[in-house]
């Protein structure tokens, strides 16, 4: 056994673990990452998360064949991969070990390289950056199925499927649903839970469903699914053609092999990793960033847990989950059109309790929505009655993945909402519907 010591121990080559690698650098201070798979050095987008993805839904939208926009994937990947991973690898005072790691006291770890070889590793700080893998529902004859796939093995088709049955409706289902639908599978979508899109408004619910099901895709809300086939699920009583079968309930931390008990850390009832408003976990040497801590599995949200970490080691200390920037966390959908949120919606504002003013504005008569020959949905914002600061925004319309970020940046430094009505906005643009949204107050 090989015997290694390090000030600081990177568990994964995720977001936040590369920007560390390149901060202790900066900092002179010498790290190593440690990835079992090199495939995934640079972490879940660039490889296997949004940047395939959305390359893939836009080459949807400009009519490429399946063949094409899969090319075009694979070079995109590889140029995203290639360049994470050079940003870490290539800094003085960082260095590599391929490997699959695993805890064995609350300062040391065992990493075992594809070749068997072991290698004991002692260290002053460690951070887990191990990403998240995809839910697999307990389905009778879902493991036994040859043509059941993920999200990530959606991306690796070799063709398009003539028939895709996906399990769930959530956010990552519906991305794909759109775009395979729009490159010319029947697509079908089962999903066993009553609400369809339940974390957000009725309204926004009913009108994302009127759409994608206008589009061409079968939905079957409520529907229980009973046992998967190789081509074949069954679910609601019927039975459902399928070339491939795509499970998208979710994604959990990836994080079972880590022996996470040997080194004091616990977990969440949720099954993440438990962290202080500092990401530490309850090992004070640990940190968690990235998927593996509860919250949202976003990118731009491992690179806000780098800038913690960052400010705690060599920062004022100042950034924390606490901070305002992480109090109305953005998400878009990549649905046609894209669904975009921050802050409150209306659901949650009543259950709160809370007083608002409502404002609506419906796409149809927005300039850019004409111009880009797609005028559905709307956009929809909540604001304080007492001090005219916007509680939350709910968007659903072109380009509405730009205009949530101005929303969010009038949230974070208290611009009422009357600035955003009255601001000169270029013409014509998506952000400009902002003026008319707020002035088109709900009585």
């Amino acid at each position: 056994m090989q015997k290694q010591t390090h000030k600081n121990i990177i568990i994964g080559f995720g977001k936040a673990g590369r920007a560390l690698a390149a901060k202790f650098s900066q900092e002179g201070e010498e790290c190593i990452l440690i990835e079992r798979d090199r495939t995934m050095d640079g972490g879940t987008c660039p490889n296997i998360g949004c940047a395939p993805s959305k390359t893939l839904i836009t080459a949807s939208h400009r009519n490429l064949p399946f063949a094409e926009a899969m090319k075009l994937k694979y070079a995109t990947r590889e140029r995203l991969h290639q360049g994470a991973t050079n940003a870490a690898l290539s800094r003085p005072l960082v260095s590599y070990l391929n490997g699959l790691a695993k805890f064995v006291s609350a300062d040391a770890i065992e990493v075992t390289a594809p070749d068997g070889t072991i290698t004991h590793l002692t260290g002053e700080r460690f951070f887990i950056n191990t990403g998240a893998t995809p839910v697999i529902p307990d389905i009778p004859g879902i493991h036994d199925s040859k043509n059941v796939v993920t999200s990530e093995g959606a991306m690796e088709l070799n063709e398009l499927p003539k028939n895709l049955v996906i399990i769930g409706a959530g956010y990552i289902g519906l991305e794909f649903a759109g775009m395979f639908n729009r490159f010319g599978s029947k697509v079908t979508v089962i999903e066993p839970f009553s609400r369809f899109l339940p974390r957000e408004d009725q309204d926004v619910a009913d009108a994302i469903l009127k759409d994608l099901t206008d589009s061409g895709i079968d939905f079957h809300i409520d529907t229980p699914i009973e046992k998967i086939s190789d081509n074949e699920v069954s679910a609601g009583g019927k039975t459902y053609l399928a070339d491939k079968i795509l499970i998208a309930t979710g994604r959990k931390p990836n994080i079972d092999e880590l022996n996470l008990s040997a080194a004091g850390i616990e977990l969440l009832p949720s099954g993440f990793i438990k962290v202080d408003d500092t990401l530490k976990t309850t090992n004070g040497k640990v940190w968690a960033v990235g998927d593996v801590r509860e919250g949202g599995q976003f990118y731009y949200l491992s690179t806000d847990d780098f800038r913690i970490v960052a400010s705690q080691l060599f920062g004022d200390g100042s950034r924390t989950l606490s901070s305002p920037q992480r109090q109305n966390v953005i998400y878009s959908v990549f649905i046609t059109p894209t669904l975009s949120r921050v802050g409150l919606d209306e659901q949650t504002a009543q259950e709160l309790g809370k007083k608002y003013r409502l404002f609506k504005f419906p796409a149809a008569w927005m300039a850019m929505s004409n111009v880009q020959q797609d005028t559905r949905g709307f956009m929809k914002a909540l604001v304080d009655p007492d001090t005219d600061e916007i509680l939350g925004a709910t968007l659903y319309h072109v380009d509405s993945h730009e205009v949530v970020n101005l929303v969010s940046f009038a949230m974070l430094t208290h611009v009422k909402y009357t600035q955003l009505r009255d601001h000169i906005f270029t013409h014509p643009t998506t952000s400009e519907g902002l003026n008319d949204l707020f002035a088109s107050e709900v009585k």
